[in-house]
């Protein structure tokens, strides 16, 4: 039981530390995968193109950067920026959508990329804490299963 302990326990710091060290990287692969999200967005519910609905809706975000890279698409030559930037349902036509320069007022102007890695990274601290309370008790169960087997070891040589 200790052994199983102590191999989830270097998993779980392996992990961490890859996770620090190419953080940069996934900040890059990141931001890739979401312009390509919006190359390829279409209004068919496909996974991608319903993930950067979701993210648009939840943090009041349009487009990677800004809401102008929504202009760069196929997207919107058809049908302009999608309603998930829309400030207001209501308030937000197709005219307005397929016009930047009225989109501008109706629309969430803040690119996604920058309040993702800002929300993931004002959590981090969250999640170090949770991972450093759980590595706490794999090392205190990891002891107590080491005194265990100590014990067991110790008596099982005594006269009964």
């Amino acid at each position: 039981y200790a052994m199983l302990l102590s191999l989830i326990f270097l998993i779980v710091l392996v992990a961490a530390v890859v996770g620090f060290v190419f953080r940069h990287e996934i900040k890059t692969s990141f931001e890739s995968n979401l312009n390509l999200a919006l190359k390829n967005y279409n209004v068919t519910a496909d996974q991608h193109s319903e993930a950067v609905d979701t993210i648009q809706r939840t943090l009041h975000c349009c487009g990677v950067q800004n809401y102008s890279d929504w202009e760069k698409t196929e997207y919107f030559t058809q049908k302009g920026i999608p309603q998930s930037c829309c400030k207001s349902q209501d308030d937000c036509s197709v005219e307005d959508l397929r016009d930047p320069s009225k989109a501008k007022l109706k629309v969430f102007v803040d690119g996604c990329f920058f309040l993702v890695t800002y929300t993931m990274e004002s959590k981090m601290s969250v999640v170090a804490g949770i991972s450093f309370g759980i590595a706490c008790f794999q090392l205190v169960g990891i002891i107590l299963a080491c005194c265990l087997s100590q014990y067991i070891t110790n008596n099982q040589y005594e006269m009964v």
